[in-house]
């Protein structure tokens, strides 16, 4: 068996997992790309995995010992990734950033819709703090 015959519910749990620890990380590290660290990403979504997720008690350990699954999951990683890095901030989000950039006064750069997510949190706590 391998991570193709799992079952759909299990792959989407698998690739949940990825999203919510690529997003904990990069908030982290403040969506400083140049402190971005695969196997300290790898690393932490492991400890996601086997304390948060519910698809790792799932997957029997033999799988989890083989090789070839671990290829697989790197494969999955990689094409979670691009998949999140690729997607474009929603409409609405740019309206919001350029919104609060033009009341905060500076500029914020994004590329992606999750690191949008992330600088519209950001500028909001700054607005919070500034009008306080």
């Amino acid at each position: 068996m391998m991570f193709k015959d799992l079952s759909q519910g299990i792959k989407v749990s698998i690739s949940r997992s990825i999203t919510t620890s690529f997003e904990q990380y990069m908030s982290r590290i403040d969506w400083n790309e140049s402190e971005f660290n695969m196997e300290n990403f790898v690393a932490e979504w492991r400890n996601y995995i086997i304390n948060h997720s519910s698809w790792y008690s799932q997957v029997s350990d033999e799988l989890k010992a083989d090789a070839r699954f671990h290829e697989e999951l790197a494969d999955k990683i990689n094409v979670t990734l691009d998949k999140i890095l690729s997607e474009k901030p929603s409409a609405a989000q740019i309206e919001e950033l350029n919104s609060l950039q033009q009341e905060l006064k500076e500029e914020a750069t994004y590329s992606c819709k999750m690191e949008a997510k992330y600088v519209i949190e950001k500028l909001k706590e700054k607005l919070k703090k500034q009008n306080s």
